[in-house]
């Protein structure tokens, strides 16, 4: 029987990236943003949620499943040398220069111009998601149209030597709002998880303790003690003497 070719290793962002190539192929002609958002992945490093002792501790574990040869880190000058004068290092290829974005077709200006900026601010965008628990919650206050403008107006490059604008500050942003407002948010929204646990916590405190027997019959007694007296009366006629002076 012919060879298996060896699985891609996990955890590469490369091999992911390849493996996932025919798959792509067999459901069609993958689109434009599906190959950067793949070849974006690609160029990340391995375990971007992994603390760096945990990848450490995988990587020594495999290390150890297999045999150490002193001869494949450590050659011999000798051969080295040899090596190098048979099979010389080829230079770099030089990098290709960007179109003119004023001729360049749409695809080209995307390619060179608007997805390499986009790309690393959607990635951005993610993990800000993640921290205001947008995967958790049916509804937050974070606004991700809001932050991507916020990230990409900070990180425009003529604005280099300036100081970071917050959204509202932005002049744009704040031009369009003068004549757009928006509706408040609900203060639910503005609370943080300790502010609204303070007052679920007096809310029920106050309802258990009108509920205790004694507190009722106090309640029952001032009720009955108003209605007596006429108290609203009273003070309607009070106000209107003060008024007649």
């Amino acid at each position: 029987a012919p060879p298996r070719p060896a699985p891609p290793r996990a955890g590469n962002g490369a091999a992911v990236a390849v493996a996932t190539r025919p798959d792509m192929a067999a459901g069609g002609r993958a689109g434009l943003w599906e190959r950067l958002c793949s070849e974006y992945e690609a160029e990340q490093p391995p375990f971007p949620d992994v603390p760096k002792s945990a990848q450490k501790s995988v990587t020594m574990g495999a290390g150890m499943l297999q045999p150490l040869h002193v001869e494949r880190f450590c050659p011999a000058p000798a051969a080295d040398a040899a090596v190098q004068q048979l099979l010389p290092i080829p230079e770099a290829p030089p990098l290709p220069e960007a179109p003119d974005p004023k001729t360049c077709s749409p695809r080209e200006y995307l390619e060179c111009y608007i997805f390499p900026v986009l790309l690393p601010g959607m990635a951005e965008l993610l993990h800000q998601a993640k921290k205001e628990k947008c995967f958790e919650r049916e509804r937050t206050a974070f606004i991700a149209c809001d932050f991507l403008t916020e990230w990409l107006y900070n990180r425009n490059t003529k604005r280099k030597d300036e100081s970071f604008t917050e959204f509202f500050s932005i002049p744009f942003v704040n031009n369009w709002l003068q004549e757009h407002p928006r509706r408040p948010l609900p203060l639910s929204f503005l609370l943080s998880e300790e502010e609204a646990s303070i007052i679920i916590q007096s809310f029920w405190r106050g309802y258990r303790a009108r509920c205790d027997r004694e507190i009722q019959q106090l309640r029952q007694w001032q009720k009955q003690l108003r209605d007596e007296k006429n108290i609203f009366q009273r003070v309607e006629e009070f106000w209107a003497k003060q008024e007649a002076k």
